[in-house]
């Protein structure tokens, strides 16, 4: 399975928040992972609505992760910013004639929630302890090539 382009965003946003010790702006963040700040804005809008980002307006704003949000299962945070569909279409415009009998989408679809689930017990905390801190304090400090 090979998870979305904003997903792997929101989880390296999420990482990278999990290191920071004040609050940060969205952009800034997005200048040190060097991805869009539009599609930052929209991870941490997602983020904020699971509960795993704290957002705060005005000249005292920023984001933060929420403290709590350090023990959230990675495998959930998956399953919620991927909002997992059918591998694949079976019913549509033109149906698979083989829909009635078919074992390959009950297969895969056992296949994607082993997937998930080897990534339940990881939690952000496990993601973002060292040697991963490390690398991670260090992205806003790299000299610009």
């Amino acid at each position: 399975m090979q998870l979305s382009g904003f997903t792997d965003l929101a989880l390296r946003l999420v990482m990278r928040l999990a290191v920071q010790d004040s609050t940060t702006t969205t952009r800034a963040v997005s200048e040190e992972l060097e991805i869009r700040y539009t599609h930052a804005a929209k991870a941490v809008a997602a983020l904020q609505r699971l509960g795993v980002v704290e957002t705060r307006r005005g000249r005292a704003g920023g984001l933060s992760l929420r403290e709590e949000a350090r023990s959230f299962s990675v495998g959930r945070l998956v399953r919620d910013l991927e909002r997992p569909a059918e591998v694949v279409q079976c019913e549509g415009p033109t149906p698979c004639p083989l829909r009635g009998g078919c074992r390959l989408r009950t297969a895969l679809r056992d296949a994607q929630e082993a997937f998930f689930a080897a990534l339940d017990p990881l939690t952000i905390a496990d993601l973002t302890a060292p040697p991963t801190r490390t690398l991670l304090l260090t992205l806003g400090t790299r000299p610009s090539t």
